[in-house]
């Protein structure tokens, strides 16, 4: 874009990509908004105290057992391991 109607063009284009963006960010904080004056709940669900306890002696009585190996044997994801093993 070298030329004065080039970078005009291109100025536009980002002006209006930002608007879009904006207007889609508005409607998805209006659903989410929606539907939590309706009572839903968000987010995924939490495991069980259970799979926590779980995930806790497995690490208390292997501390060399891995997180993935600890996942594999409780049957969640890694993630949740993580994050029980870090609270």
């Amino acid at each position: 874009m070298r030329t004065p109607t080039g970078r005009a063009m291109l100025g536009m284009c980002s002006v209006f990509a930002e608007l879009e963006r904006e207007i889609i960010k508005e409607r998805i904080h209006a659903g989410l908004n929606r539907a939590r004056a309706k009572g839903k709940t968000l987010g995924r669900k939490r495991v069980s105290a259970r799979t926590e306890e779980q995930i806790r002696k497995l690490r208390a009585d292997n501390p060399s057992m891995g997180i993935i190996k600890i996942a594999d044997a409780v049957g969640c994801g890694v993630s949740v391991v993580q994050r029980v093993l870090s609270a």
